[in-house]
């Protein structure tokens, strides 16, 4: 790392102007929240009040051992459930292949508060499944309280950890399973011994952004929770509680949701740094074919587990052209729901189109030149801007939520209730996606073509916007589709941040669910699908790949 010299030039600007930027609506806030935390709501002063409140009451520390609960359970059995998965996909030759993968993807990629009610529809107390079965005299479990949460956010996740063990699986090389073949190790000795000790740090890696998806999860317990408290959803109701009150309780949980978080993301590199080494994989795993009865039920199993994660997508579309009556479906077709979509919720639609558009293209600009100033003019100050912009990347949208409303809710800046905050909460939770992407490209550009341009008489500016850039633009594109998908999805920042006139498509849904008012929450549910599909077919138009990297 070079020392920083001041030489006032075009990307001297640029670094100073995305530091302070970053300084005003990120770091401000933060400071904000640890202000809040520890003030008293009525005289002011410095105190432990609120996080003595929250570890003296039961109510309140059972919602973090539940959220701990529900998310070390989630993780488990995402493992459980994500690894194998991927080994079988890998090492097999299983039919459909491609089409699983896509069918994945796409579960992955849609809000786990879309699955939370889509299974209620299905299992809930009127729910479809739930009647059949009752006309049967068989009564299933509950799909509310924990149980109905772990299978929601299972299904919803295990594809993190297929597709981080999958791409770890492409660098194996196969040389080292055919030595412990040839010295006698079984199959299932195989893959404990040499393939998991090999993908042991992209298995946790995997593990650790499953976990912080569980923990900071808010649509999925507010729909189905009943009374499971967990952390998001007691911060947004203590803060909603208290609005015009004192919000400096709802700060204090939420500084102990930060310190959760980033002491699981150090812990988490940390041993990742010990642990991990880099692979050459000159052959990698050729996959070979299932044999007899082995292979049927694999391919049944592989086929559920594909069929289960993939419901709420096509729960929330059929019924979106059914009859309703109260919160029943009937069995004949309408696009009655799309009509009252139209006619009373279409500003849902275009605000988050609007303001995904606004906060992509911001986002597509910063990342280029974060990427930029943090790679090629590398020193202190740009090494500390690239990892700010990482923070909101491991923290809860609600978090972020809380910290820009309570920084910004007074003079000398009022953005509260305004379309430009909710802007600032996408840009600063999706940035992450697009500035990885645009660093990983840049990696594989190299430097000596920007240097013959400038030796041929271009500026430095001249050569980043008329070469460099555009050799980027692939990567960061790839990178600001993932951010735009997660931006139109996006809930527990929006949540709070929301007024009547600046509700997203997730919010309305979410509205929609809590009024019962069932087919039209399908219909809304059905063209953020629509849209999160289409992105998606554009991002791999884009790669050119099947594949989504996390």
């Amino acid at each position: 790392m070079t020392k920083f010299k001041f030489r006032f030039n075009f990307w001297t600007a640029i670094t100073l102007g995305i530091a302070i930027v970053l300084a005003v609506f990120l770091i401000y806030p933060m400071f904000s929240l640890l202000v809040s935390g520890f003030e008293n709501s009525k005289t002011g002063a410095f105190t432990f009040h609120n996080f003595i409140k929250f570890f003296q009451k039961k109510y309140y520390y059972r919602g973090l051992i539940n959220s701990f609960m529900i998310s070390s359970c989630v993780t488990f059995l995402a493992v459980l459930i994500g690894a194998p998965l991927a080994y079988l996909i890998t090492a097999y030759k299983v039919k459909g292949k491609k089409l699983i993968d896509i069918l994945i993807i796409i579960s992955m990629l849609s809000p786990p508060f879309i699955g939370a009610y889509s299974w209620v529809i299905l299992c809930g107390r009127s729910g479809v499944i739930t009647k059949f079965f009752q006309a049967l005299g068989i009564q299933l479990p509950s799909i509310y309280g924990f149980g109905g949460m772990l299978l929601v956010l299972t299904l919803k996740l295990y594809p993190y950890i297929y597709l981080y063990v999958s791409g770890a699986l492409k660098k194996v090389d196969e040389s080292l399973i055919e030595a412990a073949e040839s010295l006698g190790c079984n199959p299932v000795k195989k893959v404990f011994t040499i393939i998991l000790p090999l993908i042991a740090p992209t298995l946790l890696a995997g593990s650790l952004l499953v976990f912080m998806n569980a923990i900071e999860d808010f649509g999925t317990p507010m729909l189905i929770g009943e009374g499971f408290n967990v952390m998001p959803v007691m911060i947004y109701s203590e803060f909603i509680s208290e609005v015009g009150g004192e919000a400096n309780f709802s700060a204090a949980m939420a500084i102990i949701m930060v310190l959760i978080t980033i002491f699981l993301f150090i812990g988490q590199n940390y041993i990742i740094n010990k642990k991990s080494f880099a692979m050459s994989s000159l052959r990698p795993i050729k996959s070979v074919a299932f044999e007899g009865i082995k292979g049927i039920l694999t391919h049944v199993a592989i086929y559920i587990v594909v069929f289960l994660a993939i419901i709420p997508q096509l729960t929330v579309v059929v019924t979106s052209f059914l009859e309703t009556k109260g919160t029943r479906f009937l069995a004949s077709l309408s696009l009655d729901s799309y009509r009252s979509v139209f006619r009373t919720l279409w500003q849902s639609v275009t605000n988050t189109y609007i303001f995904g558009l606004i906060a992509i293209s911001i986002i597509v600009i910063l990342g280029m030149f974060i990427a930029y100033i943090s790679i090629r003019k590398k020193n202190l100050l740009t090494s500390v801007i690239d990892t700010v912009t990482m923070l909101p990347y491991i923290l809860p949208g609600s978090v972020i939520g809380l910290t820009l409303l309570l920084a910004f809710n007074k003079k000398p800046m009022i953005l509260s209730g305004t379309v430009m905050i909710l802007v600032i909460a996408y840009i600063l939770r999706k940035l992450p996606y697009t500035l990885r992407s645009s660093a990983a490209i840049l990696y594989q550009i190299s430097p000596s073509i920007e240097e013959a341009s400038i030796s041929l008489g271009c500026s430095p500016v001249k050569t980043f916007f008329r070469i460099t850039a555009v050799m980027m633009l692939p990567g960061v594109l790839a990178g600001a589709i993932m951010s735009w998908i997660s931006v139109i999805n996006e809930l527990s920042a929006s949540i709070i941040l929301y007024t009547g006139s600046t509700k997203t498509l997730s919010v309305a849904i979410y509205a929609e669910v809590i009024k019962s008012s069932y087919g039209t929450a399908a219909a809304i549910s059905s063209i953020l699908t629509i849209t999160t599909i289409i992105s998606l077919l554009i991002f791999f138009k884009l790669t050119g790949s099947k594949s989504v990297s996390v």
